[in-house]
């Protein structure tokens, strides 16, 4: 590909363009490369431009990604009510429906490949190498996608509230990246499941076990559903001491408590999933 002379773009409309160019030139490339392999200098040999020319619209190449990865999460979301509504009988037992909705999780995500090429390499790598500003972004668009996400499985499980159906989402997500990453073995495990039938049980299957794991998940979280302990496990399941849950969207807080650091104020401190423990003291005369 012979590379095109590089004119800078003078206008909002132009540079706008510009983007989505690049955007649209590494979302084809990732439907013929891993996430891994799509590299910044192939980026800006397929858009013709130079490197350097690309880092004025995006810092890094894993800011292109980013990006990519939050436009393809709404995009399956945007089709996803649809799948839903075909597939799950509303008037179905609670246990029958939410088993439906993971299967049509799992089917929908298998469809999308790339998405879940990208929801693996999210934490490990996409994130890595970005400003604080690009992260804030980014991140303020993943908690809007595992809302949505959230409200559209509590619209066919009823049973889970905004709170609980939240963090079904956001287990979903986790799930998918964790499960899509072992189900891509490198050429050297293929060729150990190949050449060793009793390892060829190893290999996952990434439907039927990404199924599988959010039919647990789904059924966990309903069961649960009885302990509304918001603040942590009460005394009765923890030998008297209450335990303090993590902070996060999903992870303990009271539904509409929305309340965020502004500018210039501290970060809340993190908790901990331990228990309150005072330290022994030993008393005054006695060794230690």
């Amino acid at each position: 590909m012979t590379e095109t002379p590089f004119r800078r773009a003078r206008s909002e409309e132009q540079r706008a363009i510009r983007r989505q160019a690049i955007l649209d030139t590494a979302a084809a490339m990732l439907t013929e490369l891993p996430v891994a392999q799509v590299s910044l200098n192939e980026l800006s040999r397929r858009v013709g431009l130079a490197k350097s020319n690309v880092l004025r619209y995006f810092e890094s190449r894993e800011a292109v990604l980013l990006e990519l990865l939050g436009s393809a999460q709404r995009d399956w979301l945007a089709g996803l009510a649809e799948e839903f509504a075909s597939a799950v009988d509303d008037a179905a037992p609670v246990a029958e429906r939410a088993d439906r909705v993971a299967a049509v999780l799992a089917d929908s995500l298998a469809a999308r490949p790339v998405l879940c090429d990208l929801i693996s390499a999210q934490a490990a790598v996409l994130e890595r190498n970005v400003s604080a500003e690009v992260a804030a972004e980014y991140k303020r668009a993943a908690i809007a996608n595992v809302m949505e996400l959230g409200r559209l499985i509590g619209e066919r499980v009823p049973e889970l509230d905004a709170h609980r159906a939240g963090r079904v989402a956001a287990g979903t997500l986790l799930v998918t990246g964790a499960i899509w990453t072992h189900a891509q073995p490198s050429a050297a495990m293929l060729a150990a499941y190949e050449a060793d039938p009793q390892l060829a049980s190893l290999r996952l299957d990434f439907t039927a076990t990404l199924r599988e794991m959010l039919q647990v998940l789904l059924a966990g979280v309903l069961a649960r559903g009885d302990r509304r302990c918001r603040g942590g496990l009460g005394p009765r399941h923890t030998g008297g001491r209450g335990f303090r849950r993590a902070a996060g969207p999903w992870s303990g807080t009271p539904d509409g408590d929305t309340t965020k650091p502004g500018p210039g104020k501290p970060l809340p401190r993190p908790r901990t999933l331990l228990p309150r423990v005072s330290p022994r003291r030993t008393p005054r005369g006695a060794r230690p």
